[in-house]
């Protein structure tokens, strides 16, 4: 006995390296069975996103399980009740009284958010007219709020092609094609609609929050719809240094400053303040939200 007592006592410890190395194969063996229970999750709700670097965190494990659109797209389809979820513009269910918004979950920024912004070649008073992505939603009603609190009300035209951005003087673009816009050469200023609503409203800007069809039981698709995106903060180090768009340096400043993920008071907040400037200069009606658990 007394020479198996000496033996554990004179056993070395765990270095922090190897501490460290039996905590990320525990962390990694946890991901992985996580994932795997989102991958059979879905079933039977039919649910939308849209494929963009900002909602990636939004649905980690789910990316097999749901169908990828724009925005107008998703849109769409929710009304036709071909989806019983989308991750969509905020303007949908603010003016669509037909659907819930999941709480505490969201595409948001507070200040600068990098990837919704007018690009514009001649100073903003002179704006007649703006070519906007027509996969947009929320970014026009928002630059239409933002103008016309500076006396500006411009005619929104569609732009005709991706590749037409540059020849334009005022051209609104978001999500990905904003991200490549902006890190190529242009000669353009760059208004961040994000920094816009900030200085004007001290506020952050929801952008996009989960839409769900009213008159369905989805109790289980509310957890799963939150499990995905707990998932995806948990993991956010692995999505930035994964994932494949633009550089790593960009992804861990674009994740880590310029969007966050949750719904709470303050972007509550800041939804309300939107829904006061939207009536204000008659972009309505508009209705007032109802916000599930």
């Amino acid at each position: 006995m007394s020479d198996s007592i000496s033996k554990l006592q004179m056993a070395a410890p765990e270095s922090a390296e190897l501490i460290a190395k039996r905590l990320e194969r525990e962390q990694t063996t946890a991901n992985r069975e996580r994932e795997f229970g989102l991958e059979q999750s879905l079933a039977p709700f039919r649910v939308g996103s849209v494929k963009a670097l900002n909602t990636v965190p939004l649905t980690r494990g789910l990316e097999d399980q749901v169908s990828y659109a724009t925005p107008a797209v998703l849109a769409e389809r929710l009304r036709r009740d071909e989806l019983d979820a989308a991750l969509v513009s905020v303007v949908e269910p603010l003016l669509n009284d037909r659907y819930d918004m999941l709480d505490g979950v969201a595409v948001a920024s507070l200040g600068e958010v990098r990837s919704v912004f007018l690009a514009h070649r001649k100073p903003l008073e002179q704006v007649c007219e703006v070519f906007c992505d027509p996969a947009s939603l929320t970014s026009v009603l928002l630059l239409k709020v933002l103008l016309a609190e500076r006396g500006l009300k411009p005619e929104f035209k569609p732009l005709e092609s991706y590749a037409a951005a540059k020849e334009k003087d005022f051209v609104l673009l978001i999500g990905d094609t904003a991200l490549d816009f902006a890190l190529a050469p242009h000669d353009h200023e760059i208004l961040d609609l994000g920094t816009a609503w900030f200085e004007l409203t001290a506020l952050p800007f929801v952008f996009a929050v989960w839409a769900l069809r009213r008159g369905i039981e989805n109790r289980e698709l509310r957890r799963q719809l939150r499990e995905a995106k707990d998932f995806g903060m948990d993991t956010l180090d692995h999505i930035i240094h994964s994932r494949t768009e633009y550089t790593e340096d960009f992804r861990k400043d674009y994740f880590g400053w310029h969007l966050h993920y949750h719904l709470g008071a303050d972007e509550k907040r800041g939804i309300a303040k939107f829904m006061e400037l939207l009536r204000k200069h008659g972009f309505g009606p508009v209705f007032e939200p109802k916000f599930v658990w």
